[in-house]
């Protein structure tokens, strides 16, 4: 089965302010860009209150990673470039955040909550870098 969203021709430009948009939308007081010595984005990170404070959270992307997908699923050769890579991973960013914000909708979960693997601590480690790293901070084994 194909990659989710392997044919857009969505720039990335477009995608991150869709994210923008609908992180605003839904309480985001502040949105940075992160970008490589090339001048490629990286990540949004973005801030949002929880009970009168601010918490950093960080959406970055792996746009390798995705670029291997699309080789290993067959995408014509066409499409198989850094650039269009780089597009294939904010656009399912972008589909990701909206689906994860419209669940908070429903109030079903916080928007915090669905954002707390990429929340960001005071030496720039999300929280599931934190955990992956010390998997001991889990609760355990659920006995």
């Amino acid at each position: 089965m194909p990659l989710l969203n392997y044919t857009t021709k969505v720039p990335v430009t477009r995608s991150v302010e869709a994210i923008q948009k609908v992180l605003v939308k839904h309480g985001a007081s502040s949105i940075m860009q992160d970008f490589d010595d090339h001048q490629q984005l990286l990540a949004i990170s973005f801030k949002l209150k929880l009970n009168g404070q601010e918490l950093a959270f960080r959406l970055p992307i792996d746009w390798r990673s995705t670029f291997e997908v699309m080789k290993q699923d067959g995408t014509p050769r066409a499409l198989l470039n850094e650039d269009h890579a780089r597009r294939v991973s904010w656009r399912i960013i972008k589909d990701w955040v909206e689906v994860q914000l419209a669940i908070a909708e429903t109030k079903m979960v916080t928007i915090p909550q669905v954002f707390l693997p990429y929340a960001v601590n005071q030496d720039g480690k999300t929280l599931y870098q934190i955990v992956a790293e010390n998997p001991t901070l889990l609760l355990g084994g659920g006995e």
